[in-house]
């Protein structure tokens, strides 16, 4: 059990001062019947609330897939660069989400965004290994031995061994090439690294999926949507 007053609140409806005050004018119904005391004890996932006639959709957790653009870093909030959560609407800030895992500054793609803790541990452990896959651009020929080096796991500048990955080659040429990568984990700059300690550079990097997720290709830069239920149960089973 929840109080309205607070239940409202967190949802962006005002101070639990100004819903006291939507109360005190009969603006705020639950379930049909309208509320005389603020402090209402309520189960608001079962309860019909309404504020000044119009229904509350009540949500306890947000999940949003967001085609993440170039130039915006994955964080809540930042001095001086705009972050993912800048680019949601403020009917989605006031859930407090944040990104789940992250994306360099200038990598794009596929970005999960939500508010549910407990989801987020398990989609980033190393230990639930769910796939992270990318389209990227390198600046040199790949070759079948870093297929191989990717499937042994790639030793970083630091020393750490990261786990075993795959490499998928689409196109290679003298002046560049194109691949997919598959991984588990998201170390800072992982990729990109895994190809410094080939003696390659990634040029353009692109997350296409999140586990079972696909970036939805009629999301365009910077734009999001929230997942529907199906693709929730889908990540919560991983």
């Amino acid at each position: 059990m929840e109080r309205l007053d607070k239940v409202l609140s967190n949802l962006g409806y005002g101070t639990r001062k100004e819903v006291k005050y939507m109360v005190k004018k009969s603006m705020i119904e639950v379930n049909d019947v309208v509320v005389k005391d603020s402090g209402l004890a309520i189960e608001p996932e079962k309860c019909k609330i309404k504020v000044n006639g119009e229904e509350v959709n009540y949500r306890k957790y947000i999940y949003i897939m967001m085609n993440k653009p170039s130039g915006v870093i994955s964080a809540t909030f930042d001095n001086y660069d705009k972050t993912v959560i800048d680019l949601l609407d403020e009917e989605y800030r006031i859930f407090d989400p944040f990104p789940v895992g992250r994306l360099d500054k200038d990598t794009e793609g596929l970005l999960l965004i939500t508010n549910d803790g407990e989801l987020n541990h398990r989609l980033i452990s190393p230990k639930w290994h769910v796939d992270k896959k990318y389209y990227a651009e390198v600046n040199k020929p790949v070759s079948d031995d870093d297929v191989n080096a990717f499937s042994q796991g790639i030793v970083l500048d630091d020393g750490y061994k990261c786990l075993p990955g795959k490499l998928n080659i689409i196109k290679s040429a003298e002046n560049g090439s194109e691949v997919e990568v598959i991984i588990h984990e998201g170390k800072f700059h992982q990729v990109k690294r895994m190809f410094e300690s080939l003696g390659k550079e990634v040029v353009f990097l692109k997350r296409t999926n999140f586990g079972p997720l696909k970036l939805d290709s009629a999301l365009k830069e910077g734009s999001y949507r929230e997942l529907s239920q199906e693709e929730v149960s889908i990540l919560k089973d991983i």
